[in-house]
């Protein structure tokens, strides 16, 4: 592949080089092609050498008519990455936000909006005649219940699941020096904590899923010895227990092997001569008590730091399972990150992505409202991730009940990624996503990391922005009748009243409306399995 990559400029040197030596020895005419090949030579030279753009350092000259293409028409783009049969995840609008914030470039644009303001879902917020003026737009939230003895104050934004595996090493320390560099936290993802997200010493949020890579017995159970050990590192900040996520959930995950090189293999605690697999489920519980006793143990474990699920939301009885166990057993966790269907950075079927799973904002919604009906709202933090890049997206997850973004992809775009969607095949353009030595020196940190920190900034900035012409302080004082959307009858529908909302403690007094009462009791402590409707039914009457 390297060979292919640099042919052009390899081409170039060699003819720069025949040419030069042809004009000396032979005919003085023979020097007339090097006017073109030596400007070309110079230029691939400078391509491998310069740190700006990932895409040059890999594809020196030929490189250079993405962006000539770009210039000249941007929507050609479309048809060079992306197939309209099978929908690209961000739009190119989405991915021009964050570029333009990771490189400290104004948003600002004449003539009004680009957006039909009378299309159906269009959205927006109210904004106030009393605007307010914060000075300082650093957001921040304490997360932590009454059984945590080291709560965390983190912000409201950060790197969701990146794990070192299905990212390069540089990836991870772009992300980790510009966590540190910002203040935010990153998530290691599945993929265990590598040596290349303790570098630099960032904030980290250590993912364990159903693989325990990290901390894991040779037959892959889980290892309370192990997990002791690299919990007690001060770089980790909180423990995220991941029970699925939006771009596979209920499917698991898998780093095929081809990927895995001897360091990953150390990292993980894995075989490096099969592909790496997480199993669908945990194996370590089976019913929602056994879970919640498992978080107890984690915590304790831990030394009292947060411990948190992830999960994208599919059976709603299954969640309210886990909340009757919290009810049950007194364990609730720190914080639940949401993860809309739509989210998730893997590689995954595409049906499986496409058609599986709540979109976010029904998922989150849903959770606000079966907390806020138990009664446990106040000690749980709630994180949504999937498809939040732009400042009125985190006005409507915060409105609908969340405390906290986590995003992977928008931070994979600050660093480089121009979404090829070659992750899996190890033969990612800008560096991100592949374990070649070669493609990954595409990436270089000292120049995606202030990327990365720029694009956490900027976005917070923007956030406040929307905050103060609203009126407010803080995302948390968002709530859904901010949010105006307008419907598919075309008319305007305040959030409130376009999304379910629940009276506290609703579901223990019975007086939530009849459909989630309905699933509250086929909820099960002691098994995922709902009870059957029937039964419900005569329990009802």
């Amino acid at each position: 592949m390297g060979f292919t990559r640099f042919f052009i400029l390899q081409l170039c040197l060699v003819l720069t080089l025949v040419c030069a030596a042809a004009g000396y020895y032979l005919r003085p005419e023979l020097f007339w092609p090097l006017i073109i090949l030596v400007p070309l030579s110079l230029t691939g030279i400078g391509d491998v050498l310069q740190t700006s753009h990932s895409i040059l350092r890999n594809y020196p000259i030929i490189g250079h008519f993405r962006f000539i293409l770009e210039a000249l028409r941007p929507e050609i783009r479309q048809y060079l990455i992306e197939d309209d049969r099978d929908p690209v995840p961000f739009s190119r609008e989405q991915r021009a936000l964050v570029y333009r914030r990771a490189k400290n470039v104004s948003d600002k644009q004449p003539f009004g909006t680009i957006r039909d303001v009378n299309a159906i879902g269009y959205g927006w917020i109210s904004h106030s005649m009393r605007p307010s003026k914060i000075l300082v737009p650093d957001f921040r939230i304490h997360i932590g219940g009454r059984d945590c003895l080291k709560p965390y104050l983190a912000s409201v934004l950060n790197i969701s699941g990146t794990s070192f595996g299905a990212v390069s090493a540089n990836a991870v320390m772009a992300f980790n020096k510009g966590a540190k560099k910002g203040g935010f936290a990153q998530n290691t993802g599945e993929g265990a904590i590598s040596k290349y997200h303790r570098k630099y010493g960032g904030d980290l949020i250590w993912q364990i899923a159903s693989g325990y890579f990290g901390c894991r017995t040779k037959d892959g159970r889980f290892d309370p010895q192990i997990f002791s050990q690299t919990a007690a590192l001060d770089q980790v900040k909180m423990i995220e227990l991941k029970l699925s996520q939006g771009a596979k959930p209920g499917h698991g995950g898998v780093l095929p092997k081809n990927k895995i090189t001897g360091e990953i293999a150390r990292t993980r605690l894995i075989d490096r001569t099969k592909d790496c697999v997480s199993p669908a489920a945990h194996p370590e519980f089976s019913t929602p008590r056994e879970m919640m006793h498992f978080i107890a143990d984690l915590r304790e474990l831990s030394g009292g730091k947060p411990i948190g699920l992830k999960l994208a939301v599919g059976h709603r009885t299954e969640f309210l399972a886990l909340v009757k166990a919290m009810l049950a057993t007194g364990v609730t966790p720190d914080f639940i990150t949401i993860d809309g269907g739509e989210g998730g950075t893997g590689a995954a079927p595409v049906e499986l992505s496409n058609h599986v799973g709540l979109p976010l904002v029904e998922g989150l919604s849903f959770v606000h409202n079966a907390l806020v009906g138990a009664n446990l709202r106040p000690q749980i933090r709630l994180g949504a991730s999937g498809k939040v890049v732009s400042a009125f997206d985190f006005c409507r997850v915060h409105a609908l009940g969340a405390d906290f973004v986590m995003s992977a992809r928008a931070f994979m775009f600050a660093a480089g990624c121009i979404q090829a969607r070659s992750c899996h095949t190890n033969h990612c353009p800008t560096g991100v996503a592949t374990q070649s030595k070669i493609r990954q020196r595409a990436l270089v940190v000292s120049d995606k990391a202030p990327r990365v920190e720029n694009y956490h900034r900027n976005t917070l900035k923007a956030l406040s922005q929307m905050l103060e012409a609203a009126g407010l302080n803080h995302p948390r004082e968002l709530r859904p009748w901010h949010l105006h959307v307008r419907a598919t009858t075309g008319e305007v529908v305040r959030g409130d009243v376009a999304y379910h909302h629940v009276e506290a403690g609703s579901l223990l007094d019975g007086t939530a409306r009849e459909g989630l009462m309905k699933q509250w009791h086929r909820a099960q402590v002691d098994s995922f399995d709902p009870v059957d409707e029937a039964t419900v039914e005569t329990l009802l009457a």
